[in-house]
């Protein structure tokens, strides 16, 4: 069993879809390489011409155009897929996927070609309960009512010394090692 989570890209609108497609029609796309060209007709997108760009297998590690093969292999690059370099010129080894599509491949990138736009067909996730905005709502509405509330004079907690005036009593400090090492010191004198 192959099944293969597609995405599709279309340049003129910026916009992207998923699709899921398994067994036959997931078929189709073994073999293919990055950059080779097939219709979009198994796809219920109509008469379009797509191009595989990329992908990546069932652990996450991408696929790139320059590494033959169908395996995962371990390139020493300065740039391009699967590499971040923050400075400019460093070389490091990675783990990235051969350029041809095989069965542990788990997402294929595929974009349109030619300037139609799709039309695809989307499917909205049923939501369950509230919606999102409405929740939203809720809290930041009885946030605004509890910071409306002001502390009522029978929170304040009640002590045994009338306000304003100040303790007769100082606190005792407590003093530190260098304090103690001094008076004991003086004591021994």
């Amino acid at each position: 069993m192959v099944d293969f989570k597609i995405v599709i890209s279309d340049p003129s609108t910026g916009k992207t879809y998923q699709k899921e497609v398994k067994d036959d029609d997931a078929r189709k796309f073994i073999g293919l390489k990055i950059g080779d060209k097939l219709k979009g007709d198994f796809l219920e997108l109509g008469n379009v011409e797509l191009e595989v760009t990329g992908g990546s297998d069932y652990c996450g590690f991408p696929m790139r155009k320059d590494v033959l093969g169908v395996g995962r292999k371990r390139i020493l690059a300065v740039g391009g897929v699967g590499i971040r370099n923050k400075e400019k010129g460093i070389k490091k080894r990675k783990t990235v996927c051969g350029n041809t599509i095989h069965a542990k491949i788990s997402q294929i990138n595929v974009r349109v070609l030619g300037g139609k736009p799709l039309k695809v067909k989307e499917e909205k996730p049923k939501a369950e309960g509230k919606p999102a905005d409405v929740k939203k709502e809720d809290k930041s509405k009885a946030d605004k009512s509890e910071a409306k509330k002001e502390p009522k004079k029978e929170d304040k907690p009640k002590t045994d010394k009338p306000e304003g005036k100040a303790d007769a009593k100082k606190e005792e400090k407590v003093p530190t090692a260098a304090k103690l090492a001094e008076k004991k010191k003086e004591d021994k004198k």
